[in-house]
């Protein structure tokens, strides 16, 4: 069966053709520009970049791939959480595809989406598992018993990961979005050079906070004269402090609940450098640890994931609502499997 997938929760127009036989058939994606000239997502100018992309790209997806319309088995799209309007504009459009060829349809949570996007990779992990979400919008750890059964261990309560990488990239006057280009400059970086707080080292909780490093970080760029290189030893030393805390975190929580299987996924956990140091730590305190990150083109937001994960639900008898749902705010605490069979 062939599903076709949709992700419009934020700035990236996504589309995907998920085979249950044969994986994942094709994964586009088309990057707003726009957002890099105001410094940060507009949503209204999100949502009409999908509306004059969405149908494009699935019909110029479709005649590549030479794929007719009615091989296409269902639809799944993002229902929620992300901006009302993006997410709006591609449940309109994944239900008036629907309607059309007359083919069941289902809403995927974005964030259960994150969660399975390493499923997508030929060695899949075993459940239960941690499951550590690390993207633009969201930093949680996540016990999962398995699909839809969650229970959120930790989260930040101000900044998410992604958005503390971009405040701090702006401060070191790097373009919007900054995260990626942080972490190059990283790499040319000496992070014995500076001394950042090791309070955290200490902490056995598994919340997350970045607003302190924020400010630590403003103020040492606010009361020193810095050149070029001084800057990349700021972001070597932010970016290994960053690192230090995911692993601690996911270290205390692997260990809580008796877990050796720990998933990756979101934005941040394409960086490289983020992917060997959790696999060198964790690996040397926690017996037969196995460590599962997404392919590197499926971190970030895409909807290949979608697909993937409206597969597993349809195929499970989930029952699917004829009228437009969308979810703005969805925790993943209140899902259940099958969704709507409850």
């Amino acid at each position: 069966m062939i599903i076709l997938g949709i992700e419009t929760s934020c700035d990236d127009t996504c589309v995907a053709l998920y085979d249950t036989k044969f994986g994942l058939i094709a994964n586009k994606k088309y990057n707003q520009p726009i957002h890099q000239v105001f410094g940060g997502v507009l949503p209204n100018l999100s949502s009409i970049y999908h509306l004059n992309k969405l149908i494009p790209i699935i019909n110029k997806l479709f005649l590549l791939l030479n794929i007719k319309k009615k091989y296409i088995k269902a639809i799944a799209y993002t229902a929620g959480p992300g901006l009302y309007n993006s997410l709006f504009i591609g449940a309109y459009i994944a239900y008036s595809i629907s309607y059309t060829l007359n083919i069941p349809i289902i809403g995927v949570n974005h964030l259960e989406g994150h969660i399975f996007s390493p499923m997508l990779n030929k060695k899949k992990p075993k459940f239960p598992f941690i499951s550590l979400l690390i993207s633009g919008g969201n930093t949680q750890i996540i016990d999962v018993k398995n699909i839809g059964n969650y229970k959120i261990l930790g989260y930040s309560i101000d900044d998410s990961i992604g958005e503390t990488y971009d405040k701090i990239a702006k401060m070191l006057n790097l373009d919007y979005p900054g995260g990626k280009k942080l972490s190059n400059l990283a790499k040319v970086g000496n992070n014995k050079k500076l001394i950042f707080p090791k309070s955290f080292l200490y902490e056995t909780n598994l919340k997350f906070s970045f607003s302190g490093i924020k400010t630590y970080i403003f103020n040492i760029l606010k009361n020193k004269k810095n050149n070029s290189q001084y800057k990349a030893n700021l972001a070597k030393s932010f970016e290994e402090y960053i690192i230090n805390i995911l692993s601690i975190k996911s270290f205390h929580a692997l260990k809580k609940y008796g877990r050796v299987n720990l998933l990756v996924s979101g934005g941040v956990s394409a960086n490289k450098n983020l992917r060997n140091k959790l696999k060198k730590q964790l690996k040397k305190y926690i017996n037969k640890l196995k460590i599962y990150f997404p392919n590197k083109k499926l971190c970030t937001d895409n909807a290949a994931m979608i697909a993937y994960l409206g597969a597993l639900r349809i195929n499970s008898g989930e029952k699917v609502y004829k009228n437009i749902k969308i979810f703005p705010k969805w925790p993943l605490e209140k899902l259940k499997y099958p969704l709507y069979n409850n």
